[in-house]
């Protein structure tokens, strides 16, 4: 299941808060600030689809993730190789290195990164 780009917008505040009520997230939020109802319609949404859940308190309501921010994003890259890469890591990091314009110290770091992962992997 995926999220809106709205619905993700709210779980990216919520992941860096935790908990929140919905003051704390409509605080989060830059100006103009949603409409209340529209940040609860989103939330709903977000239940439905198992994203969040949350706690009452009297009429208050603490929400909080039930899905961690990595796991999130590793299922978009994971589904992005599939998709558009056939599949191949090495397709996916052969055009990202090229298309984009990182510098030669962040290709430095990259490969730092990747080589720390061959070396955990090997042990």
């Amino acid at each position: 299941m995926q999220l809106s780009k709205a619905e993700e917008q709210l779980m990216k505040y919520l992941w860096r808060l935790e908990k929140a009520f919905m003051k704390d997230l409509l605080d989060a939020f830059p100006e103009p600030k949603p409409a209340t109802t529209t940040v609860a319609t989103l939330l709903k949404r977000m239940k439905d689809k198992g994203f969040v859940a949350y706690t009452l308190y009297g009429k208050s309501r603490e929400y909080y993730p039930l899905v961690k921010k990595t796991d999130y994003f590793s299922k978009h890259v994971n589904g992005l190789i599939k998709n558009f890469f056939n599949d191949s890591a090495s397709q996916f990091a052969s055009f990202f290195t090229s298309e984009t314009d990182l510098s030669t110290s962040e290709l430095e770091e990259l490969k730092k990164i990747v080589d720390q992962q061959i070396q955990k992997q090997k042990k």
